[in-house]
């Protein structure tokens, strides 16, 4: 896993190009204007989500894990807590391989993210998104998945 600012573009370039791609688009496009939905970057290699919603109470949100994807979590307004563990003992609650997604029920370590912050998490990176920080509250975020 990953927390950085766009601020730090270059010290990704060398370390995967799909990634880099993915970072690239999020300095380089006005992000705060694009409206919710999906956005190819490099066909089904790398393609952005934006997401607009309110964040959830801790007991709504559920850890998952991707088979295929990395994902670029990337705050453009508001605030989000995060979980982060490793797949080390997780037992999977539920499975949807066709969406590239498993569930399960843990523990693990919380962070928040703030607009301007991303948070990469590889396939080996169990991860809880959407969290509220002091309560439920409007943010909008984009997700760029990442083929690996």
């Amino acid at each position: 896993m990953i927390i950085d600012t766009l601020a730090n573009l270059e010290f990704y370039k060398g370390l995967n190009e799909q990634l880099y791609k993915g970072l690239k688009f999020l300095k380089e496009t006005d992000v705060a204007a694009l409206p919710v939905g999906r956005y190819e970057i490099d066909g089904d290699t790398v393609f952005a989500l934006v997401q607009a919603y309110e964040t959830h109470l801790p007991e709504e949100c559920r850890w998952e894990a991707h088979y295929k994807y990395t994902d670029i979590q990337y705050v453009v307004e508001g605030s989000e807590r995060m979980g982060w563990k490793t797949l080390d003992g997780v037992v999977k609650a539920e499975d949807c391989p066709e969406d590239d997604v498993y569930f399960f029920e843990s523990d693990g370590d919380h962070f928040v993210l703030h607009a301007g912050q991303f948070a990469v998490f590889t396939p080996q990176d169990a991860h809880r998104p959407g969290m509220a920080v002091d309560g439920p509250a409007p943010i909008k975020k984009i997700v760029v998945k990442v083929a690996m």
